[in-house]
């Protein structure tokens, strides 16, 4: 069939032409497909900048761990819960990762004195929800990563971020808490005291009724010895793969070894505080 146009010429009918029915059912399914593409988009970014942002107020709140570890673990028998809300991650606890070696120097060489070891808490985030990339390492606090720490003001607790793949007890990235040690000195009389301090950390019982971690003070012990040269090594008792993985390349401390120099004659004090950590004990 043949139909005339304004000035009377003739156009053919497009036969092959798309009917209107057939065109607005592809017009519709490709806008229902740009609306799911774009929905799926968008609750990725979502879940993203949720994931993102709940991650570094984990990291405050593990901050606040450590500063708790601290006000615990010189008063026997107080407690301390704190409480977190998190929906990607959870809090755990792992037993004897440090141990601390110290010797004293005589004046002829260094004799050892004392072994303690102690758990880490972690905050653990599936990569699958959150991840900056395999051998991330940031420090959180305190500034340098020594695991001594000088002054009245120095942390007993070495906060840090670090993602390290593989590890056998799954793909995370964690915000950990280890113990460190804090030295100060003082004078009394004549006699010159270095004390050093140290919360050892011990599992307790973890019933998870909700996201919490209790702090309990168990006990105080002190070693006293003199010499004019402390020497701490620190070693990790799960360094190997089929352990834990937990070794100088997770912690990144910057030495394994510390040796601080005192004068001849002072006394050197040595506190260890024990600390029980609980999960979710109180509901």
């Amino acid at each position: 069939m043949k139909v005339k146009n304004l000035k009377g010429t003739r156009w053919k009918k497009d036969r092959k032409a798309v009917s209107p029915a057939i065109s607005t059912v592809i017009l519709t399914g490709a806008i229902v497909v740009l609306l799911l593409v774009t929905i799926v988009f968008a609750n990725n970014f979502l879940s993203s900048r949720m994931t993102e942002n709940e991650f570094s107020a984990m990291k405050q709140f593990m901050q606040t761990v450590g500063l708790q570890i601290d006000d615990v673990a010189w008063i026997p028998g107080r407690a301390q819960t704190i409480r977190y809300a998190s929906k990607y991650g959870h809090v755990n606890f792992e037993n004897d990762t440090l141990t601390y070696s110290v010797y004293l120097h005589d004046g002829t060489s260094y004799k050892f004195f004392a072994n303690f070891t102690t758990g880490i808490l972690l905050f653990n985030v599936p990569i699958s929800s959150y991840t900056l990339g395999n051998n991330y390492y940031e420090r959180v606090f305190p500034s340098s990563s020594s695991f001594l720490q000088k002054g009245t003001s120095a942390s007993t607790s070495y906060v840090f971020v670090v993602e390290k793949l593989p590890m056998p007890d799954g793909s995370y990235i964690r915000i950990v808490v280890a113990p460190c040690i804090r030295v100060l000195n003082s004078t009394l009389g004549t006699t010159k005291y270095f004390r050093f301090f140290l919360p050892v950390l011990v599992s307790g019982k973890h019933p998870r009724f909700s996201q919490s971690v209790t702090l309990s003070g168990q006990f105080v012990s002190v070693k006293t010895g003199t010499g004019n040269a402390v020497k701490i090594t620190v070693n990790f008792p799960r360094e190997s793969f089929q352990k834990g993985g937990f070794n100088e390349d997770f912690f990144k401390f910057e030495s394994t070894t510390e040796i601080f120099d005192v004068p001849d004659g002072s006394v050197v004090e040595f506190y260890s505080g024990r600390v029980v950590v609980s999960l979710g004990l109180h509901g």
